[in-house]
């Protein structure tokens, strides 16, 4: 049986509403609160299924070779020893070739407590090499997480605290 390690939630409307802005650019706050309360935490769609399908809050289109960022307004909380790997839902890579630029997305533990809540992003790429376009509604599913327990060497020595995403840890 499975271990029950980790709780998804969602940021704040705030941090939601900087995260969409950046990724999508400026528009009605009342366009951005509708998709906020809109919001799907991550969930299993079959009781075998071992990924968490993530969805979109707003509609994606992808040419070939253009990428998107999307603000999932989404954290989560887990169990120390436990990291939550992100890939493209598998059929959207199978049929389009979408691609995670950084192959696979990894959320440390302590990225929960960062000054931006934790809040999870995707960075999409259309790689597909027969010119389909990728069309991902919202609420529509496009990534999946996984949960993995690691572990560490007897001679880690790791003290530093993280506050931030992407390269934060090598500062």
């Amino acid at each position: 049986m499975a271990k029950r390690i980790a709780v998804f939630e969602k940021v704040s409307f705030e941090q939601f509403r900087e995260g969409f802005a950046d990724c999508f650019g400026e528009c009605e706050k009342e366009r951005i609160r509708e998709a906020y309360e809109k919001l799907k935490k991550p969930v299993r769609a079959t009781v075998g299924s071992a990924g968490y399908d993530f969805f979109a809050p707003a509609d994606v289109e992808l040419a070939p070779g253009e990428t998107v960022k999307i603000p999932t307004g989404i954290r989560v909380r887990m169990e120390p020893g436990w990291v939550l790997s992100c890939y493209p839902r598998s059929g959207l890579g199978f049929k389009y070739r979408l691609q995670l630029n950084n192959t696979v997305g990894i959320i440390d533990g302590d990225y929960y407590h960062s000054d931006n809540e934790g809040h999870i992003f995707a960075k999409l790429t259309n790689d597909t090499k027969e010119g389909k376009t990728v069309r991902i509604g919202a609420g529509s599913g496009f990534m999946q997480g996984i949960f993995t327990e690691y572990g560490i060497t007897f001679d880690d020595d790791a003290a530093d605290i993280r506050n931030g995403g992407f390269g934060s840890t090598t500062k």
